[in-house]
């Protein structure tokens, strides 16, 4: 029986199936945009959002690049197995230096038709006459799937071209030629996530551009999407959810400008958020001992040895480990559980699309605005808003 307040059921809302956003808009900036600031509700579009965001605002933009993670492989017998790449195994871990591999890698996958692929089955997918790419199943239990190929090209390419986009499922659609482009933002960079931080899909170059013109200042983070962002939360008690664990990575650059943030510090996206909350967790678990992993577990803000520290003196404990270690860049891991009673520490405001009922982006949305979240929810479902991943946008800012 879940605790009254840890009920999944409280953050359930009904979203029609119609309201969901199948397809982007013929514009990035043709979408809606619902202002909230300080309990108040405002409907604008997206093309107005630059003279929303304060001018000494600090924008944090997640810079992950979606790779084509859906390969489709056919059996002898004509049965078709997808293997959906999630994190890699060999020859590396990282994302970068795993799609550098040649000739062989092994990743951890999931695989649709798992039974009807023995273990001595040898599945093959053509590129075109030359280029031919084979995958064995090496451990069923971990669903690790090793890649083989000939020639010199890195796994990246073979991706490209063989993989399809990752689309969410609730899309309940094959890609198109349109989702190749829609389903990255103008920003994206580095490879490596498989799902897109849909809030800053709105955004243009010239947006951006626009916005850098009135004094806002822009700063990129990097968390690579996993696919458990769609995972469910199953048990009535959302406190007992299994929280996905996401790779993370950050500068010295990004702390320096949180440490000299004259105004409201705004995340574009839950992604690009859970990062910096991530990144304030570290500094902490620094700071009781110096040589921790960035490695942030879903409760680490909810236990009390955690409790108390400044922005400022968490950044700085991460700044003090960087000269330490003589690093530019930190790479880490997180699986933070941002639900009601969170308190934030870096985000002020937050750019963010209209989320699954009960998921755990609807709890975070609760967690920073409150019982207000009811009211913005009901607000976008009657002035139709379009929801979920390809929807329509929203610009949180609960203290004004």
């Amino acid at each position: 029986m879940a605790s009254d307040s840890a009920s999944l059921e409280k953050y359930l809302y009904e979203l029609p199936e119609q309201r969901i956003a199948k397809h982007p808009l013929s514009n990035r900036d043709d979408s809606k945009l619902l202002l909230y600031q300080a309990g108040d509700i405002r409907h604008q579009t997206f093309k107005e959002v630059v003279d929303l965001v304060p001018e000494n605002a600090l924008l944090f933009l997640n810079n992950t690049k979606v790779i084509a993670a859906r390969l489709f492989f056919q059996k002898s017998t004509g049965a078709q197995i997808e293997v959906f790449l999630t994190e890699p195994i060999l020859p590396h871990t990282e994302f970068q230096k795993a799609l550098k591999a040649k000739n062989k890698c092994t990743w951890k996958c999931m695989i649709g038709n798992l039974k009807k692929w023995k273990d001595e089955n040898v599945l093959s997918l053509a590129l075109n006459e030359e280029l031919n790419i084979e995958a064995r199943l090496v451990d069923r239990e971990q669903n690790l799937v090793e890649f083989s190929w000939a020639g010199d090209q890195e796994f990246l390419i073979i991706v490209e071209a063989a993989g399809h986009v990752p689309l969410p499922p609730y899309l309940n659609r094959e890609e198109e030629e349109e989702d190749k482009d829609r389903y990255q933002t103008v920003f994206s960079e580095l490879e490596g996530a498989v799902a897109a931080p849909t809030a800053g899909l709105h955004f243009t170059g010239e947006i951006l551009e626009r916005l850098k013109s009135k004094g806002v200042k822009q700063d990129r983070v990097t968390l690579h999407v996993s696919a458990g962002t769609f995972r469910p939360i199953k048990d009535a008690d959302f406190k007992n959810h299994d929280m996905h664990n996401e790779r993370i990575i950050v500068h010295k650059g990004n702390i320096e400008n949180i440490l000299a943030a004259k105004g409201p510090i705004i995340p574009v996206g839950t992604t690009a958020l859970r990062t910096l909350e991530s990144l304030y967790w570290y500094g902490v678990k620094l700071t009781k001992s110096s040589s921790t992993k960035f490695f942030v577990e879903k409760n680490d803000p909810y236990e009390d040895q955690y409790q108390g520290l400044s922005l400022d003196d968490s950044m700085k404990a991460i700044l003090l480990k960087m000269d330490e270690l003589n690093v530019q860049e930190l790479k880490g891991e997180t699986e933070i559980f941002i639900y009601p009673g969170y308190e934030f520490k870096v985000a002020d405001g937050l750019f963010t699309n209209f989320h699954m009922p009960a998921s755990t982006l609807v709890l975070l949305v609760a967690a920073f605005v409150g019982d207000d979240w009811q009211k913005i929810y009901k607000e976008a479902l009657d002035n139709d808003y379009r929801f979920l991943s390809y929807g329509d946008t929203s610009l949180l800012l609960p203290k004004g």
